[in-house]
């Protein structure tokens, strides 16, 4: 990733008249002695790179030699300065690139536009992790990382609910949803295309083997179309129930942040008691019995019938084992 610092370094130095290697490595996320050889590499490869000796001097490049930003709308530079994934990027490597694009983007902006754009950046912040629950941690992540950018076949034991599944993946994408990193990926020999949740990926071993993408893959139009299948699928069971206020608190912490627009169907507002009616998208009737139970004893089903007698059951086996 040196090319991609150099660049940083470059553009760096073109939005600061002069600097100290000191502050450059302080601002880049490097030691000072890293920022002295790339100092050294961009004079070997023609930068014309002065240095001002003295109690104010440092590095600036000559009067008059910049790069240009060309293609570039004011509302896209401020955008594109503004937002920031770092760990997402740092994950997929691309630290460095993000660092760079956004120095090269600040190097371009006059002075006026450099302000708006730490204006945006300062009151508006993209946090991927839902509420109530962390970002996923997946110990496969790296590996699985490195098969995306290599194109090449990965060994998996995939911890499914019931028991651990060996496949053979191509992988073809990684997506990062409310924290939660999924990998797309091509299941060898059968072709079909299959999402996987990283963290529950037990082991991952790289392949020798390579393979081609296929040229039609759009990895975003993929995702969103698999995604809206899914939630169909997954949650057929709807219930309609009457929640109270400590129950309604309780959602996220159940179903899950980066689930719970898809759970919750609707919500009305709380009536004088401070209950609630809403309506539920769950999955089959024992885990959508289990999520419930998760939130009694400020639940009340009122459909379907099944759900209301199976939820009544396991509060009368509570209350006669603890009467």
């Amino acid at each position: 990733m040196r090319a991609e610092r150099l660049v940083a370094l470059l553009f760096t130095l073109q939005r600061r008249r002069s600097a100290t290697a000191a502050e450059l490595a302080a601002e880049l996320g490097v030691s000072e002695r890293t920022m002295h050889r790339d100092l050294a590499a961009l004079r070997d490869a023609g930068v014309p790179l002065w240095t001002e000796q003295g109690r104010h001097g440092g590095f600036r490049l000559v009067d008059g030699w910049r790069a240009k930003l060309d293609g570039l709308t004011a509302r896209e530079a401020v955008a594109l300065f503004a937002l920031g994934v770092p760990e997402a990027l740092a994950v997929l490597g691309l630290d460095t690139a993000g660092s760079a694009a956004r120095a090269k983007v600040a190097a371009g902006m006059p002075a006026e536009l450099r302000e708006h754009a730490a204006l945006v950046a300062g009151r508006f912040h993209l946090d991927a992790p839902g509420w109530f629950g962390s970002a996923d941690e997946p110990t496969a992540l790296a590996t699985v990382v490195q098969a995306v950018w290599a194109q090449r076949r990965l060994a998996v034991v995939y911890q499914r609910r019931d028991k651990p599944a060996t496949r053979e993946l191509e992988p073809l994408g990684l997506v990062l949803k409310a924290g939660v990193w999924y990998l797309v990926a091509r299941v060898v020999p059968d072709d079909a295309l299959r999402t996987y949740r990283v963290s529950r990926i037990a082991r991952a071993e790289l392949q020798e083997t390579t393979f081609d993408r296929p040229p039609d893959f759009d990895l975003r139009a993929w995702w969103r179309a698999s995604s809206a299948t899914f939630e169909q699928v997954a949650r057929p069971l709807r219930v309609k129930a009457r929640l109270s206020r400590l129950a309604v608190r309780e959602l996220r912490r159940v179903f899950g942040g980066e689930h719970l627009a898809d759970t919750v169907v609707s919500l009305a507002e709380p009536d004088a008691t401070g209950w609630a009616e809403a309506e539920l998208a769950l999955e089959d009737d024992e885990i959508g019995l289990g999520q419930l139970v998760a939130l009694s004893p400020g639940v009340e089903v009122l459909d379907p019938p099944s759900l209301r007698a199976a939820l009544a059951r396991v509060g009368a086996e509570l209350a006669a084992r603890n009467g």
